[in-house]
């Protein structure tokens, strides 16, 4: 049997009023409590998302639920996994076909047997990445003022490291950063400072030092100033404190 309330609620014929999540204001999450999380938060991400980017955890028992799925990750699998059945495995014993091979001219000395003695140019030839078969000809002169030229354009400009695809690493590298952070911020010593006394506590340890003198015993069973009941060792304690404080 359903209770009185909820059978009178089905029997109204006024609608049941039902507010959905999607009309609530969304506002965004500013961290506080810390500076260093709020000051690497990124309002464009969710929680999850930032605390991963950050090193850390939400909650620190197990997930219950359902977690949000890693695109790059699983991008990264398909290619490798595409990369892996596209790739013939190699045979050490086959015979590598002519279309590969890099065909080029050099200069070199004979003997007057026809022998070859050295390589004169082998050294200076142009890179041919491209396999380019215009690369061949061009003179001999014209490749020694090309090396020369690159020799010092490369001196003068620096190496280019590539195109970083892999934003992973910077994003783990900047979550190992933070929580560096936050462990020397944890480990920092805490300075203990002496608690004094208020304004209003030492109003009241006057009004009972003006009344009762030195007797402890007489401020412990005054109902009028000691309304919380303080013991003889509290009030005496905040007694030898407001002495200390030169307030006496």
């Amino acid at each position: 049997m359903g209770r009185d309330l909820q059978k009178r609620k089905r029997r109204s014929s006024r609608p049941a009023i039902k507010q959905h999540a999607s009309s609530k204001p969304h506002r965004l999450l500013n961290p506080l409590g810390n500076d260093i999380i709020a000051k690497n938060w990124d309002k464009k991400q969710t929680t999850t998302q930032n605390y991963r980017r950050l090193g850390l955890v939400g909650r620190l028992k197990a997930p219950t639920g359902g977690a949000e799925p890693d695109k790059k990750k699983k991008t990264k699998k398909v290619a490798a996994a595409s990369a892996g059945a596209t790739k013939k495995p190699a045979n050490a014993f086959a015979i590598a076909p002519s279309s590969d091979m890099v065909i080029s001219e050099v200069r070199v000395e004979r003997d007057a047997e026809g022998r070859i003695v050295r390589i004169l140019d082998g050294s200076k030839n142009r890179p041919n990445p491209l396999n380019d078969p215009l690369n061949a000809l061009d003179s001999g002169s014209d490749d020694d003022d090309d090396d020369e030229e690159e020799e010092e354009e490369g001196n003068n400009v620096e190496e280019w490291g590539g195109i970083d695809e892999d934003d992973d690493d910077d994003e783990e590298d900047e979550g190992k950063r933070i929580v560096r952070q936050l462990e020397a911020q944890a480990n920092r010593p805490v300075e203990k400072k002496p608690r004094t006394q208020s304004h209003r506590e030492r109003e009241w340890v006057e009004s009972l030092v003006r009344k009762h003198g030195e007797d402890v015993r007489a401020m412990v069973r005054d109902r009028v100033l000691n309304p919380m009941q303080q013991t003889e060792a509290d009030i005496a304690r905040r007694i030898r404190q407001w002495k200390a404080e030169g307030s006496a």
